[in-house]
């Protein structure tokens, strides 16, 4: 089995970043979207800046976190911060997540699903087989009607294996979000050994991000 791939999610401050190179980081996600965590692209220019300090064999790849964006602001913040992935966490149909990676070639395009915590997928229309083509990956999150992501709570994982038969019928990776932490990931790549792994409230104390708590998280999933 592949080794998981990790992502630390929300990163703001630029002294927490440099406090990361020496960890097997292989995403960090910048988030443009509304939210506590949201960045400027100045703000994204100077955290990605600091990935060619990267000190493992292969620096982490910007990942951008946008709700329902339009092609002019997209086009306005990837000139200013190179990302590597645009992560998708609205209702973008997938003719507009073509678009998107047409107009920009060789930038993954992930699109976030959101999941309800009893059961039950909460988007039915978007239908994970009608993205293919048009995405690369398929983030899992928890479903929270006052915001898209980062509500720090599990969603039933038992419906994992369904999502990840369907992901790879489309040849696409699927990674999971929502709730996870130090204490809970390993179990989640015991049990069900998603492709990836997305943190965010997670690794933070107070709403900080807290690097010895990423690195316990980033060691778990590594360890896995």
């Amino acid at each position: 089995m592949a080794e998981a791939k990790v992502k630390i999610c929300g990163l703001q401050d630029v002294e927490v970043l440099k406090s990361m190179v020496h960890l097997p980081v292989d995403y960090i996600g910048l988030v443009f979207a509304p939210s506590r965590r949201k960045v400027s692209p100045e703000q994204a220019s100077g955290l990605i800046s600091i990935l060619a300090d990267w000190r493992t064999s292969q620096a982490p790849i910007a990942a951008g976190v946008f709700v329902d964006p339009d092609m002019d602001e997209l086009y306005k913040i990837l000139s200013a911060a190179p990302l590597g992935v645009i992560q998708l966490h609205g209702t973008e149909s997938p003719a507009f997540c073509r678009e998107v990676k047409e107009a920009f070639p060789g930038v993954q395009v992930w699109k976030a699903l959101s999941v309800a915590a009893q059961g039950g997928e909460v988007n039915h229309e978007l239908a994970l087989e009608s993205y293919a083509g048009t995405i690369d990956a398929v983030l899992l999150d928890t479903y929270d009607s006052a915001q898209r992501g980062g509500s720090g709570r599990t969603f039933a994982w038992e419906q994992i294996p369904d999502y990840h038969k369907r992901a790879r019928a489309i040849g696409v990776s699927l990674y999971v979000a929502g709730g996870l932490s130090p204490d809970n990931v390993g179990g989640l790549l015991t049990a069900y050994a998603p492709d990836g792994v997305d943190v965010s409230s997670g690794v933070e104390s107070d709403g900080v991000k807290d690097i010895a708590k990423i690195t316990a998280f980033v060691e778990r999933v590594k360890q896995s």
